[in-house]
């Protein structure tokens, strides 16, 4: 690798961070548009309507509030790793943090386009887990970057709480609905 994209002092430059970081938090995103529960994707959107949430179900609005942030949150904190001088501390956050961006747009797959709400709910439970990972790994290698990645474990723990209530109410129907290609106007 050329001394402009890495160093061993520096770890990445600055453009080749932002471009690895635009790339991956792009790919993730992409995901989970294309499964997104709006106007663009009526099915999905009127299934999710139809689920029995309980009542501390915050707005959608409050989701294409929420998420950007966090996003950013991780994008941010994912540069800033990768500005990091290589080492064993600094790759183990930077596996976590590509895992988790992965997992985001993994997690939309699962619940909203497969409409498997039990597997949504544990790989939920799985981000809690690697979030936290990632938090812990990272404030050795850089603080700031754990502490960006903070509010993501916690709505990503409050999210698998929604999730686990979500499927528990609506397991008669996820049977029903498992195959969206089996509707009656399909």
């Amino acid at each position: 690798m050329s001394a402009a994209v890495t160093s061993p002092r520096q770890g990445f430059s600055r453009p080749a961070a932002a471009a690895i970081v635009a790339g991956v938090l792009g790919a993730s995103a992409l995901v989970g548009r294309r499964n997104a529960p709006d106007a663009k994707h009526p099915r999905t959107r009127a299934w999710y309507k139809r689920l029995d949430k309980p009542g501390y179900t915050p707005p959608d609005a409050a989701f294409g509030a929420v998420w950007p942030a966090l996003e950013s949150g991780l994008a941010v904190g994912g540069y800033r790793l990768l500005r990091q001088p290589a080492g064993a501390g600094r790759n183990l956050a930077l596996g976590l943090w590509l895992l988790n961006t992965g997992m985001i747009g993994g997690w939309t797959e699962l619940f909203f386009r497969k409409r498997q709400l039990g597997a949504g709910a544990v790989a939920s439970g799985a981000m809690v887990a690697s979030g936290a990972g990632y938090v812990a790994s990272a404030a050795r290698a850089d603080r700031p970057a754990a502490l960006l990645g903070v509010p993501f474990v916690a709505w990503v723990g409050f999210a698998t709480v929604l999730a686990e209530q979500v499927w528990q109410r609506n397991s008669a129907r996820q049977r029903q609905d498992a195959d969206p290609t089996q509707s009656a106007g399909a």
